[in-house]
């Protein structure tokens, strides 16, 4: 059910959008008639999205996605509001207050808006397999899936849903995101390609790399070609209810007053195990592999008055099979640094993209976590021993990189594939 609102006064600038290409390069823009959805988060970035597209376009709405809260199943959203009012131990939902604070744009814009439920699709696509690969001593990045099976998945087959059911097939829709990234058609082939934001130091297309290529002819990302001060003038300058809203830090359903690992403990059996040095040595004990990841200091207090300890420990690796979390100091580079990675279950963003091909293209550079500096690829190439996998030789050594974690390649700034680190 859409919500029909009133429109306020804002101030009105016809020149709103603005767009950064790439030599061959256009953007693509919807024809006058064309529905615009857009995706609202009720943070200043998808309100100024909403903003831009309003102020030009006649059919358009917002539509808000509620994916973590008390409703879906018995155990979904346990951190959110209970039945009694109450909030779970690790509670951050804040969907209603969300929710209530994305109305509030919409009704300030005058376009309607439509709250969706996508709880189950979360859990199950998502939360579980993040649960899944935890607990396997792995560090996943669930922001990649929320992207990948909820937000361009389950929301984009909810709009196909509606337009088969409400409207005539041959009815043009779009859907827009406030993601800090760009897609760009490209004029000779005509295919969609996904770029970094123009502007680095908020750019997100690293957690978009999974996201399939038959949705990006369908999606709008005008935040991706503006910096974000610019963003919060143009939200201040319209006087929109969210210009002073500040960014979100972290998962959507963990507390950022808790850690992590405490989250996880609600939901994974205990597994204690040895915390031990790369010769074997035993130092304490750790409650499950998930309570450390790569890199991450290791907790525990060694003899500092003996040189060989003195320093600081960090954890630079998991022996699996042992249940065993392993600790180096980290002066010692060989322990955490790593100039050839294995990567599997790989997809390539465009079809047309292949190994052979890719392989021969200059300029190709990769990232082990968002926002990190580009590392340049020196050897890209099938693992001599896993077919299934791509080997990844880099020019210099990277620092933590931790087995779960997501291996994104680009062409300069053009988004090329992603995969799993082994």
């Amino acid at each position: 059910m859409f919500l029909r609102v009133s429109r306020r006064l804002l101030s009105t600038d016809a020149k709103l959008l603005k767009f950064t290409t790439s030599p061959g390069y256009i953007q693509c823009q919807p024809g006058p008639d064309d529905d615009i959805i857009v995706s609202m988060s009720s943070g200043v970035d998808s309100s100024v999205a909403a903003l831009m597209y309003s102020q030009k376009y006649r059919n358009v709405r917002g539509i808000f996605m509620a994916n973590w809260s008390s409703s879906a199943d018995g155990n979904v959203g346990s951190g959110c509001n209970r039945d009694d009012g109450s909030k779970g131990q690790n509670s951050s939902c804040t969907i209603d207050k969300d929710w209530h604070e994305v109305q509030a744009t919409c009704n300030q814009l005058g376009i309607p808006c439509e709250r969706v439920s996508f709880e189950k699709e979360y859990w199950m696509d998502v939360f579980e397999p993040m649960l899944k690969m935890y607990e396997r001593g792995l560090t996943p990045n669930p922001d990649v899936g929320c992207n990948k099976y909820v937000k361009f998945g389950a929301m984009i087959a909810h709009l196909e849903k509606y337009y088969k059911s409400k409207i005539k097939n041959d009815k043009k829709w779009w859907l827009v995101t406030g993601h800090y990234c760009r897609v760009l058609k490209h004029i000779e082939t005509g295919e969609n390609h996904m770029f970094r934001a123009a502007y680095r130091p908020k750019d997100q297309s690293y957690y978009l790399s999974q996201v399939p290529e038959s949705v990006l002819d369908r999606i709008l990302l005008p935040i991706g070609h503006y910096t974000k001060p610019e963003v919060r003038k143009i939200a201040n300058d319209h006087g929109l209810v969210t210009s002073q809203k500040p960014d979100s830090q972290g998962l959507c359903f963990v507390s950022p007053q808790k850690k992590f690992s405490d989250f996880l403990d609600e939901y994974l059996e205990p597994n204690p195990g040895n915390i031990v040095d790369r010769e074997g040595h035993i130092w304490g004990m750790h409650k499950g592999l998930w309570h450390a990841t790569i890199g991450q200091r290791c907790g525990i207090s060694l003899p500092q008055g003996d040189p060989k300890y003195k320093g600081i420990w960090l954890v630079c690796g998991k022996n699996i099979s042992k249940n065993e979390l392993i600790i180096a100091k980290k002066s010692d580079k060989h322990a955490f640094e790593r100039t050839e990675i294995k990567v599997r279950d790989w997809n390539w963003i465009n079809k047309g993209l292949n190994i052979e091909k890719v392989s021969r293209m200059p300029d190709l550079n990769c990232q082990t976590r968002s926002l990190q500096t580009d590392y340049k690829v020196a050897f890209l190439g099938l693992d001599g021993k896993d077919n299934n996998a791509l080997l990844f030789k880099l020019d210099k050594p990277v620092f933590g990189v931790a087995p779960g974690q997501n291996m994104v390649l680009y062409q300069g700034n053009r988004v090329l594939g992603c995969g799993t680190i082994c």
